[in-house]
């Protein structure tokens, strides 16, 4: 005789918001591993919570996942050197020759990997305001709940960093002004130039680099000038050429027998550069589709 027996109404109701719940983990974390360990801390803190006082299970289960991503970001923040992100890994790698996409559908494919980009130069509190409104559609208010501020001030902070995503929500190709802060940093690496650098990187700005020898990262402006002209190193090469990395700006180097060295991809906002990104790590780039040297 089969069993008739009801499903746990809890377990069923959790299971119906699971890929919600993990669709809002990955947002903020970008990483499916951690989103999943969210997912099922969740579901182990509402295994021990009086269901009965619930009176909004989807609205509860949101704040639980969003505190606990919350707690996940500003943990990476205080341990730089900690592995950031399994999708950032996916790069879309094209020529850039000018304000023009030369494939619109390609472009169009990369704009959700660049805003993985975006997301990771935020602040852990600008990125949860932005990801659960403007992704997820949770007031203002309840955001406010989960980061211990006032309803404005979660508007304020989704508002900051809505400004930061804008650039990359349409794919309209890399930008005029874009390319030319790019090429200022390059250009003032390759020169030494401390004051220049400064200049065009934002004072937050992050660098992350993927290296033969492992994850390098450095925060501030200060750091990232002093560092620059190891980086530069390669993009000062004959061999070098401007390319969109998921959409945003970047510059690729090859070596004389056509192998590739170096890629670099930057998130620039508000005439600053926020984000660089570096591989090196010659296996990562083997596994990339990569433009071939001109």
């Amino acid at each position: 005789m089969s069993d008739t027996r009801p499903a746990d109404p809890v377990t069923e109701a959790f299971e119906a918001q699971r890929d919600r719940l993990r669709a809002v983990a990955h947002r903020m974390l970008g990483s499916h591993a951690d989103a999943e360990d969210v997912v099922q801390e969740a579901w182990l803190r509402l295994s021990r919570q009086d269901t009965a006082s619930i009176h909004n299970l989807a609205g509860w289960l949101t704040t639980v996942v969003g505190r606990i991503s919350l707690d996940v970001l500003r943990s990476r923040q205080a341990r730089p050197e900690a592995s950031y992100d399994d999708g950032l890994s996916e790069f879309v790698v094209t020529l850039d020759d000018g304000p023009a996409p030369e494939d619109d559908a390609v472009l169009a494919d990369s704009v959700g990997l660049a805003l993985f980009v975006v997301l990771e130069s935020l602040g852990p509190s600008e990125r949860l305001a932005f990801v659960l409104h403007d992704l997820f559609a949770v007031p203002f208010e309840e955001i406010g709940r989960i980061l211990g501020k006032s309803t404005a001030a979660a508007k304020m902070l989704a508002s900051r960093a809505r400004r930061k995503v804008q650039q990359i929500e349409r794919p309209t190709g890399v930008g005029r002004e874009q390319r030319e802060v790019v090429q200022a940093f390059l250009a003032a690496a390759r020169r030494g130039d401390f004051e220049e650098l400064l200049r065009v990187l934002d004072p937050e700005v992050k660098l992350t680099a993927d290296t033969p020898t492992g994850t390098v990262v450095a925060l501030g402006a200060t750091k990232v000038a002093a560092g620059a002209r190891l980086s530069a190193t390669a993009a000062a090469s004959a061999q070098g050429r401007s390319v969109r990395v998921n959409g945003l700006p970047g510059f690729i180097t090859w070596s004389e027998e056509g192998t590739p060295t170096a890629l670099l991809a930057f998130t620039v906002v508000d005439g600053r550069i926020t984000d660089i990104r570096i591989v090196t790590e010659p296996a990562e780039l083997g596994r990339m589709d990569l433009p071939e040297p001109t």
